[in-house]
């Protein structure tokens, strides 16, 4: 009996050792699937649970990352487009009358003039202009009456330069031939060799000038010199005596010079034209007084009569420059518009360019990578792109007239980068 006994507990002991061993197996399996299950990315539900993965499995989600990094960039509501191609850093651009040509100028030592028949396209025909070897790097350029007429500054050691390139006219009318726009003149060691920081171009339409291009070149020193687009012929110069300048720029009509500079007044000089059409004299006129501060940035209204001007002082201010002068009335604040623009401590940072749509309807302001727009009424903003680009932003230009975009057109904003890009953005609405 006590044999018996003794095999039913063992008997006992190693069955309930047995259930025990696939009750406990059964439970691991269940952990292990629960743990495989989690370790699997494809099934994440929580951004919190990343499980460790080799290197190898780790460089598939970085490129998708820096893909999907790209396309939010480019879905900016306003953001058209981008024109790449270029080898360095993008100083300047500038559009031609009709807005179907976009002229850059790259520190890689070419100007490319982009054909943007619509700006929806997904690549760009350009027409590419390399500066001579010893030319240096371009700074600035403008269009001289048409498409196919380019002035550049161009920097190199020895000092600041001046180009024009124009085409050949075709003989016989046949305008399918085109030829490559070759240097018509050229200007060397301008400025008393100073770094030239912007070049402005428009058409004097004013009193009896005839509607040829004329173009200012503003350099980092104190003056300021006027240029006959075609001929290169200098036309006249100013001196800002203001410690250094910021830039300086035409009125749409042809008529005033402005400078922003190192002091906070800015200075407006009038161009005043001979019955031949050519420039008699340019004299000093008025002076725009109230920012508290130096001014960074300033552009005319296309109308001609009003000046809107930044400042350091954190304001922008616009100015009735519709006066008469010669009774010595002076220039009126219109508005004055808090700079919407604050760093983390609450303090106003500057726009360090400005630029007013053709409707004279809106503001276009940077700082930095960023990119704003503005109603030009009430300072209010329409929109912000925060990293509009990947570095600073160098120059911004509005199209003169709509570009078709697919089947509409619209008005467009022109931005160029140290990043290499110029973008294309559309107009915010009002």
């Amino acid at each position: 009996m006590e044999v018996i006994a003794l095999i039913a507990i063992v008997s006992s002991v190693i069955l309930g050792a047995l259930i025990a061993f696939i009750a406990f197996g059964s439970y691991f399996n269940k952990r292990k699937s629960e743990v495989v299950s989690i370790a699997n990315p494809n099934e994440l539900n929580s951004k919190n649970s990343r499980p460790q993965q080799t290197k190898k499995s780790q460089s598939k989600p970085h490129h998708h990352s820096h893909a999907d990094k790209d396309s939010n960039k480019r879905h900016h509501p306003l953001d058209l487009n981008t024109l790449k191609g270029h080898g360095d850093s993008v100083n300047g651009l500038c559009f031609s009358s009709d807005g179907h040509s976009l002229a850059t100028a790259c520190d890689d030592g070419v100007i490319r003039v982009f054909k943007l028949d619509d700006a929806s396209s997904k690549s760009f025909k350009f027409l590419r202009i390399n500066l001579p070897a010893a030319g240096g790097h371009p700074t600035a350029v403008a269009f001289v009456d048409d498409s196919s007429s380019i002035a550049v500054a161009s920097q190199n050691l020895t000092g600041a330069s001046l180009y024009m390139y124009g085409e050949d006219k075709p003989k016989g009318g046949d305008t399918k031939q085109q030829s490559k726009p070759e240097i018509k003149w050229e200007h060397h060691n301008v400025h008393d060799k100073k770094y030239i920081l912007t070049l402005f171009g428009t058409k004097a339409t004013h009193g009896s000038a005839d509607g040829s291009t004329i173009i200012a070149s503003s350099s980092e020193g104190t003056d300021i010199i006027l240029w006959h687009g075609k001929s290169g012929k200098m036309l006249g110069n100013v001196d800002t005596n203001q410690l250094k300048n910021n830039m300086a720029t035409l009125s749409p009509n042809g008529r005033f010079i402005a400078a922003a500079a190192f002091t906070a007044d800015v200075k407006v000089w009038e161009i005043v034209y001979s019955k031949d059409s050519s420039v008699k004299e340019v004299t000093k006129v008025m002076q725009l007084k109230g920012h508290k501060s130096a001014v960074t940035w300033l552009c005319f209204t296309p109308d001609s009569e009003r000046i809107i001007t930044a400042s350091k002082d954190g304001s922008i201010r616009v100015w009735n420059i519709n006066v008469r002068y010669q009774l010595d009335e002076d220039p009126k604040t219109l508005k004055v518009f808090p700079i919407p623009l604050l760093d983390s401590k609450g303090t106003t940072l500057q726009y360090d360019r400005l630029s007013i749509s053709p409707d004279g309807k809106i503001l276009a302001a940077t700082h930095g990578s960023l990119l704003q727009w503005l109603s030009a009424e009430t300072g209010e903003v329409l929109e912000t792109a925060d990293k509009a680009h990947d570095g600073d932003i160098t120059d911004i230009a509005w199209a003169p007239k709509p570009i078709p975009v697919g089947d509409k057109r619209v008005t467009i904003l022109a931005t160029s980068s140290v990043d290499k890009k110029v973008k294309l953005w559309a107009a915010p609405t009002l």
